[in-house]
């Protein structure tokens, strides 16, 4: 038998290091050629790393949240055959001790040492189920908190009419799976139900430490950077959107099957592609390290898109040149391939300015932070109708708030007002958006 070392390969042009995100495998498992290691992430692409070999998992290193220099160990496997590395006197000494203590053979050592289950409470005249008996003797599987317990919808439902939370159920499955047996030894060994029945009321107790990790971290890192090195300032402005909403419903309604729905976002893009150029200081990028303000011809919008993991940027490049249509396809294909982890490098960067909507939840006023190194950030608000003052008369308007930020640095204040001036004038009156 030999020893092969995964050593992390360079996983991007020009990265050193990358974040360990989730381990597939545990020590002790046998793998097979090109099955599913681990998960390392560099700047906001996630990369699946696959076993080169096939055999048995003996070391691994690093735990997630953790950072791996290119070219670390990350899986040291015995294979058959000689291997790539041979095993050292060290090694082998260090081997010997670890099997000594092994009572029974150990199963695969967990990466992190899970948070044990709180004590059950004892259940007056309660005897032990047959079921508990069975399992007993039955590796079980703990976990940490935030850490999802695996079982079947049947048994979800079940321990929710039980009022038991998973979370503190051990599992005797794969990987720690919860069975049905697993809630019967449960209850049995007088876990106690913390969910309270719905006519009663009871106070809750327990805490949960979620680490910061993976894309959730340099989305952490990538706000505290924005605030900390950027000067915002904020402006909001009241648009009354009504005969721009009377136009997309006509286009929606009348549109080619093969054409995308519109929505609010391409009218703004197609809005801040005309105005632009009037306002050069804010299509820009400010390297403050250079003390450089790059100014850019061609409009890339960034389009803050939320995911499961967390609120990502992709970018609709060239928005100058695309009219609604196109612009609604590239808006619609980005924000899908984002979500589903499939964006390149290049979708997710390179943007001089960006627009972040929450939709139906804007909100009335909203203060976005700037994607450092932009100047300026874009936020419709929700559209409400209201009655307000129109043409000397009370009445219902299709209302919406525009909050913007502003790199104070670069952008003056009076020039960040008369942008969204600009701004508010194409959109209250959509034919102009059209018009040379």
């Amino acid at each position: 038998m030999g020893r092969f070392v995964f050593k992390l390969p360079d996983v991007g042009e020009g990265t050193a290091e990358a974040e360990i995100v989730a381990w597939h495998v545990a020590v002790g498992d046998q793998i097979h050629e090109d099955q599913h290691l681990v998960d390392v992430m560099t700047d906001k692409a996630t990369v699946e790393m696959t076993s080169p070999v096939s055999g048995r998992v003996i070391e691994m290193h690093g735990e997630p949240g953790s950072m791996a220099p290119v070219g670390a160990p990350l899986v040291i496997f015995e294979i058959e055959g000689a291997g790539n590395e041979k095993a050292t006197n060290g090694a082998a000494k260090a081997a010997k001790p670890a099997a000594a203590k092994a009572e029974p053979p150990p199963a695969p050592k967990p990466i992190a040492k899970p948070a044990p289950a709180p004590a059950p409470k004892p259940i007056a005249n309660a005897e032990p189920a047959p079921v508990a008996k069975a399992i007993e003797h039955t590796p079980v599987v703990t976990r940490r908190p935030g850490d999802k317990p695996l079982a079947s919808p049947a048994v979800r439902r079940r321990a929710q009419d039980l009022g038991i939370r998973l979370q503190y159920v051990p599992g005797s499955g794969p990987a720690g799976r919860i069975g049905h047996a697993d809630l019967d030894a449960f209850v049995a060994r007088g876990g106690d139900p913390i969910m309270p029945a719905s006519s009663k009321l009871a106070p809750r107790e327990g805490e949960e430490q979620i680490k910061i990790i993976g894309l959730r971290r340099k989305i952490a890192e990538k706000m505290q950077e924005s605030k900390r090195r950027i000067p915002h300032y904020a402006y909001v402005e009241e648009v009354d959107v009504t005969e721009l909403e009377d136009l997309r419903a006509n286009l929606n309604a009348t549109k080619r099957d093969d054409q995308p729905k519109l929505t609010l976002l391409p009218f703004l893009m197609r809005a801040l592609v005309r105005v632009l150029p009037e306002f050069p200081q804010i299509n820009a990028r400010f390297d403050d390290d250079a003390g450089i303000v790059h100014r850019f011809a061609p409009v890339h919008i960034g389009i803050a898109t939320q995911t499961a993991n967390g609120l990502i940027v992709p970018v609709v490049r060239h928005a100058e040149a695309r009219d609604l249509w196109d612009a609604a396809a590239e808006i619609a294909r980005l924000a899908q391939a984002t979500r589903d982890g499939k964006a390149t490098r290049d979708e997710l960067s390179g943007s001089t300015i960006t627009i972040t909507s929450l939709g139906p939840l804007g909100g009335v006023v909203t203060t976005p932070v700037i994607n450092h190194p932009e100047v300026a950030i874009i936020g419709p608000n929700a559209i409400i109708e209201r009655p307000v003052v129109h043409n000397g008369h009370i009445a219902v308007r299709k209302m919406m708030n525009l909050s913007s930020s502003f790199d104070h640095r670069v952008v003056d204040g009076y020039d960040a007002a008369q942008f969204i001036q600009r701004i508010k004038a194409l959109l209250q009156h959509p034919a102009k958006l059209f018009m040379d």
